[in-house]
């Protein structure tokens, strides 16, 4: 199957498409291509982590975040280097508030963009938000 590629310039040349590679590596619990680092699906409750329950929205915003910070890490990047956040929330209009006064404190000005989505729940019973982003590292 052939794909359609403008090149510099606007020329068209035919290009296959098994032939394109995003060049992405797995780092550190993230999946890199160039410069970016992708994260997804962070839960806010993981049972095996903590088994005394799933807790409230603050909880589990702040142990989304700080899974998210110690893989960013590991993978040479930090949160100041997150250029866009997805949130995905139970509850919003109950959760929000609380979810948002926790996240504030893991980002330094100017913070990412963010998107984020209501939910009526997730597969893991208890479990109120999940986040994805987008880093870069150098």
């Amino acid at each position: 199957m052939a794909a359609l590629a403008l090149g510099v310039g606007g020329a068209a040349s035919a290009q296959a498409a098994d032939d394109w590679n995003p060049k992405k590596t797995t780092a550190g619990g993230a999946i890199r291509s160039g410069h970016l680092l992708f994260l997804g699906g962070i839960g806010g409750w993981y049972p095996e982590r903590r088994p005394e329950g799933p807790g409230d929205v603050k909880r589990q915003t702040s142990d989304a975040l700080t899974t998210m910070k110690n893989t960013l890490e590991k993978a040479g990047s930090s949160m100041a280097n997150v250029l866009k956040v997805q949130v995905s929330l139970v509850d919003p209009e109950t959760n929000w508030e609380p979810m948002n006064e926790v996240y504030n404190t893991f980002f330094p000005e100017p913070r990412p963009v963010r998107s984020y989505f209501g939910a009526t729940g997730f597969r893991r019973k208890g479990q109120l938000l999940q986040i994805d982003c987008i880093a870069y590292v150098d």
